[in-house]
């Protein structure tokens, strides 16, 4: 099952892995670490949770006005 993975810096360093399908999330040290992280995670979460095949998300960018 191929799922989606977005990772965003953490504050305190390393990164946090989501995943929109399931809102399993997880963090590493690395991209890496994170994303194993994340299966493991994801996995655990399906064990229990089936998910229904619905297709991917849309993953996009916007932007917004920063305040003056």
């Amino acid at each position: 099952m191929e799922l989606t993975a977005v990772l965003t810096p953490a504050e305190e360093g390393g990164y946090v892995a989501y995943n929109p399908e399931t809102g399993t999330t997880t963090q590493g040290e690395s991209v890496e670490e994170a994303l194993t992280n994340l299966k493991e995670a994801t996995a655990l979460y399906l064990s229990e949770f089936p998910l229904p095949r619905s297709g991917h998300p849309l993953v996009t960018m916007f932007d917004v006005p920063a305040h003056a």
